[in-house]
């Protein structure tokens, strides 16, 4: 069925998701730079919560130590090209290969817990990489690391707002287009099984224990790279940037979207970034109307903006089980002889 022809939702979506291409193409062109650096922003919180999005919405697992990897890689970066004068390309690999043998380290012993016990454990691992950058020396300490080089193309100094917000762009398609070809993986089916039914997934031989390292590994290399490109765009970064109040956004960002929706985390990550930029009006009470703005429209659209197509599924399945059931038991309770 085409989107012509298609349900009012599916071509609500598609002319929804059409408005927000054309507005991310003509934004450098016809924006103010507060406004270009504003769209640079929200292109950050998609890559952070496209990361996020294949640990949390993917494989089940909370995590509540996300900015620790976001601060591996902007950290690797930082260090390489003002210390070692390594070029910004070169220092990308080198990032994600930090941020994955981090995620190995942190992921290996403790992904046999669940719940709580998981999310304690991440929240401590944040903690851990924030006050180890605030305390060594090679780091900066609490004032961080300045002077970042600008990345180049050939001759070309990538300074501009406008330049950074097409780099970033890029960096947000290829962790897209990683996410989405990811989802519909092997392992993106190993993890939709593991998250609905972690004893089931393992009786028909999947290894739990693997598929969720692999989560974890992916999702630090994804927040790696957002971290590479975060510390050149702002050419400074301290620990401060890095803190679990940014963990907890990022969490939000997918939350608010909708759990292991694509379009959901684009759509959280604008509204995360820009709502507040909105309220700057109301000068002392922004981040309480911002507050009330989120309960609101978690009350609204509690399943998130854009819920993920297999969990309007599963409501669905769960809907017409419980229907049935209810069924069953009147008419049950009408055969029953009194």
């Amino acid at each position: 069925m085409n989107a012509l022809n298609g349900p009012p939702l599916s071509r609500s979506r598609a002319a929804l998701a059409g408005a927000v291409a054309l507005a991310a193409l003509a934004l450098p062109v016809l924006g103010t730079p507060y406004l270009v650096d504003v769209g640079t922003q929200v292109l950050v919180y998609v890559m952070l919560g496209l990361g996020l999005n294949v640990v949390v919405g993917y494989a089940g697992l909370l995590d509540l130590g996300y900015a620790a990897f976001f601060a591996i890689g902007a950290y690797t970066t930082a260090l390489l090209m003002v210390q070692y004068h390594v070029a910004f390309w070169a220092t990308l690999p080198v990032a994600a290969l930090f941020t994955a043998i981090s995620g190995v380290v942190i992921g290996a012993p403790t992904l046999r817990m669940r719940s709580d016990y998981l999310a304690i454990v991440t929240l401590g691992f944040g903690e851990i990489v924030r006050i180890a950058a605030t305390n060594f020396t090679f780091t900066g300490g609490p004032e961080g690391i300045y002077g970042i080089p600008h990345p180049t193309i050939g001759e070309f100094v990538l300074r501009s707002p406008r330049a950074m917000y097409f780099l970033a762009m890029a960096f947000a398609l290829l962790v897209l287009a990683g996410s989405y070809n990811l989802a519909r993986s092997r392992l993106g089916r190993a993890w939709l099984a593991i998250r609905e039914d972690e004893t089931a997934a393992q009786a028909v031989g999947i290894y739990p224990v693997y598929f969720k390292l692999m989560a974890y590994i992916l999702g630090a290399v994804f927040a790696g790279a957002a971290g590479s490109f975060f510390a050149v765009k702002l050419t400074a970064i301290n620990p401060s940037s890095f803190t679990f109040i940014q963990s907890v956004t990022i969490l939000m960002v997918i939350i608010l979207g909708g759990m292991g929706s694509l379009p959901g985390v684009i759509l959280g990550a604008a509204v995360i970034v820009i709502l507040p930029e909105a309220l700057r009006g109301f000068d002392r009470y922004r981040m309480l109307a911002f507050g009330i703005g989120l309960i609101i429209l978690m009350l609204l659209r509690p399943q998130g903006l854009w819920p993920s197509r297999i969990g309007q599924i599963e409501r669905r399945a769960v809907a017409l089980s419980e229907a049935s059931a209810a069924a069953g038991r009147a008419v049950d309770t009408a055969s029953t002889p009194e």
